[in-house]
């Protein structure tokens, strides 16, 4: 982002306000993101983060290829989990929700290995290596997150976090990693 100088800001200030207002307006058309944070916060006052939430939770399981997919591999679990990924990110852009973040993306993970646990071992272990580390170095992440959250929060992803924790460490590449991260085997 290109800093603006003093003197620039002072000119912009001085601006007749309906001048400025047009300026901002094509700014903003402009950033998509700002645009949806903007929706969020003026438009719904807030009071939407709820609905935005539980959507994006059925979208996640409705967009998660099936179990009897039949040319799912590991390289394309991934590429489907990066773009639900990319879809939390947008949702806790505009939302700030953090809780949402947190729960919205183990139960995407979660539900990936619900579903494709049996494709995944069938699979050689090397195939699933940049699969593994995506997961892991995102659930370190996560973790994080977790900690900073208040307690009362956890009961919302306990199990589905419990469940992850389980695939994570029976699944042999993502138990390696998971061992270098750090990650615990269960969530108490």
């Amino acid at each position: 982002m290109a800093k603006i100088e003093d003197a620039l800001k002072a000119a912009i200030v001085r601006m007749p306000v309906k001048e400025k207002d047009k300026l901002l307006l094509r700014l903003v058309a402009k950033d998509e993101k700002l645009i949806n944070r903007l929706i969020f916060e003026l438009l719904e006052d807030g009071a939407t983060l709820d609905e935005r939430a539980t959507a994006l939770r059925k979208k996640i399981l409705k967009e998660l290829p099936a179990a009897e997919s039949k040319y799912l591999s590991p390289g394309v679990l991934m590429m489907e989990l990066r773009y639900l990924s990319g879809r939390i990110t947008e949702h806790v852009g505009a939302t700030k929700d953090k809780v949402g973040e947190v729960s919205l993306t183990i139960l995407m993970f979660a539900e990936a290995f619900r579903r494709h646990f049996p494709m995944l071992n069938a699979h050689p272990p090397k195939r699933s290596e940049k699969l593994a580390f995506y997961m892991l170095r995102r659930m370190a992440t996560i973790l994080k997150k977790v900690e900073k959250l208040d307690e009362d929060y956890h009961l919302e992803f306990r199990k589905d976090l419990n469940d992850l924790l389980a695939f994570l460490w029976s699944f042999k590449p993502t138990a390696d990693y998971a061992a270098k991260f750090e990650i615990p085997t269960k969530f108490t």
